[in-house]
């Protein structure tokens, strides 16, 4: 698990008047949005256009970024000059196969071990846990060919489920998920609704309401 301030959300534009304060301490606010896992999604990403906004409203400096085809060296490089890592949502098994390409694993975990900030957003929340496999959708599963195990970053030790109760995603959960995941119970998961969202310093996590 992570040193440092992780913000989990179903959706950051849901929660942002929150990060507005757990950020406040911070005096540096350079932040660089990971819009990667959003590059497998079809249509209007009008959800990632407002998740960016919540965060500039929140007061950070905000720098877009995609780690598609980016060296383990290029992006070292970049996070040498920020405060604040937010991973956008979009489609988990992807954003795994291009993180793992860049060996962001490993990067993040030093980012963090200087007591940085990381913010979750959907497939970014999913991602920094110890496992994607319990996100299981076939078809998302299919946009991220090479990955050959579903480990995620660890930076937290439980396994993030989000947008609990939304209508859009009941038929995902009742339909697919839920039973997934019964079916592997070594995953300590938390359901994470719109209006809520965890947060977690030094291994110690704790679920808040908006």
């Amino acid at each position: 698990m992570s040193k440092g301030k992780i913000i989990l959300a179903s959706s950051i534009a849901d929660i942002a008047d929150a990060i507005k304060r757990e950020i406040e301490s911070i005096p540096q606010k350079r932040a660089l949005f990971i819009r990667t896992a959003a590059e497998a999604e079809e249509g209007d990403k009008w959800w990632l256009d407002k998740d960016r906004k919540a965060l500039a409203d929140a007061g950070l400096e905000i720098k877009d970024y995609t780690l598609t085809d980016k060296s383990k060296e290029e992006v070292k490089s970049i996070l040498k000059a920020i405060d604040v890592v937010c991973v956008g949502g979009g489609n988990t098994f992807y954003l795994l196969e291009k993180m793992r390409a860049c060996a962001f694993e490993e990067l993040i975990s030093e980012f963090m071990t200087n007591e940085k900030v990381y913010i979750g957003s959907s497939a970014g929340s999913i991602i920094a846990g110890p496992d994607i496999y319990p996100a299981y959708r076939i078809d998302e599963m299919k946009k991220a060919p090479s990955l050959t195990d579903y480990k995620g970053l660890s930076l937290v030790d439980f396994v993030v489920m989000p947008h609990w109760g939304s209508d859009y995603f009941r038929e995902l959960y009742l339909g697919e998920r839920l039973s997934h995941v019964y079916d592997h119970p070594e995953n300590k998961i938390i359901l994470l609704a719109d209006d809520q969202y965890i947060l977690s310093i030094d291994g110690w996590y704790q679920i808040k309401n908006v």
